[in-house]
């Protein structure tokens, strides 16, 4: 599920200074999910549409807030794929959201990583409709690299010239995987992030164990932290896996998607490398990797990974997957060790 906004309290500073200090009608915001750049966008889009007179933050009293706060505010449309609705536990906001498509549908087929253009025209339309509560529009994208050519070129002009009263709000990861026209149409504003204080801080009261441990895991970032203990990496399980994946004893958590696995391989791969490369590890502890394993294999292995992060949305036999994902990550230490 999405954190509550105002339980991230590094978003506070900067949501306040773009809600109040930029005037773009297209505003451009990169971040890292993990540090709750989404929730960020939201905080913004309330602030715009709350009802208190001359408001730098969400009131949290007045009938826009409490129709935010239910996801059902008229003026607020939010798209996502299907697939970020699902990870987040976020339903597309606004009573004249343009549906993904229907629920037989949806069942028939895993969720879409895109944002489709079916989705993009109806949101168009959406804009050019009068405002419901008789003050602002916002149409959020996130992420809006999930746009493809055509969703993309579709939104160009209203990005350029949107109706009146209307504001989007793009938020990407990385800006540069959007189209330089979508780019150029946009004040482009960066969101760094909380402190690595304030991420420990945060993590530790959310009661989680070890909780440098899962922050490294994550990269830094709390909410992805939190999100990987929730699926079952906590910092003990985290600590035991690379031994395990070397030696084949390990068993993933249950309901492991290949997408989660293959980025925790990928983890384990990225520090195994830098160990044989004498670095240090950046999401394992040192000390709870295998031996060196030889670099060749290492290589191998990562390229594997990434030639299988291309195909996510595939309809994999889950099983058998796994248990080749397993295998081929085993045998870069089993062959290591045969060679020495």
């Amino acid at each position: 599920m999405t954190p509550d906004d105002s339980t991230l309290p590094w978003l506070a500073g900067p949501a306040r200074d773009i809600a109040t200090r930029q005037r773009g009608h297209a505003l451009l915001l990169q971040g890292n999910a993990g540090a709750g750049v989404f929730e960020l966008a939201l905080r913004v889009a309330r602030t715009w549409l709350c009802e208190t007179a001359a408001a730098d933050a969400p009131c949290g009293r007045c009938t826009a807030c409490h129709l935010l706060a239910t996801n059902s505010h008229p003026d607020l449309l939010a798209l996502l794929p299907e697939l970020t609705q699902v990870e987040l536990g976020w339903s597309v906001g606004g009573n004249d959201a343009p549906e993904a498509g229907d629920g037989e549908g949806r069942a028939k087929r895993k969720p879409s990583k895109e944002i489709r253009i079916e989705a993009v025209r109806d949101a168009i339309g959406w804009t050019q409709k009068s405002s419901s509560r008789g003050r602002a529009k916002v149409l959020l994208l996130f992420p809006a690299d999930a746009m493809n050519l055509v969703a993309s070129n579709a939104l160009l002009k209203t990005l350029e010239e949107p109706p009146e009263g209307v504001r989007l709000l793009l938020v990407a990861e990385d800006a540069e995987r959007l189209l330089p026209t979508l780019r150029s149409r946009c004040q482009r504003l960066l969101f760094e992030g909380p402190t690595p204080e304030q991420a420990l801080a945060w993590l530790e009261g959310q009661g989680a164990a070890n909780a440098p441990v899962l922050l490294a895991a994550a990269g830094g970032q709390p909410l992805a932290a939190r999100r990987l203990a929730a699926e079952g990496f906590d910092a003990a399980a985290w600590i035991a896996l690379p031994r395990r994946v070397a030696e084949g004893r390990w068993e993933p958590p249950a309901g492991a998607t290949i997408p989660r696995l293959r980025e925790v391989l990928q983890k384990l791969c990225h520090d195994a490398m830098a160990l044989a490369a004498g670095a240090e590890p950046r999401y394992f502890p040192a000390d709870s990797l295998p031996p060196v394993a030889a670099w060749p294999r290492l290589a191998d292995w990562s390229q594997s990974l990434a030639r299988l992060a291309r195909h996510d949305e595939h309809p994999f036999n889950a099983p058998l997957i796994t248990d080749s994902l397993l295998t081929e990550a085993k045998a870069v230490w089993t062959k290591s060790r045969g060679r020495a």
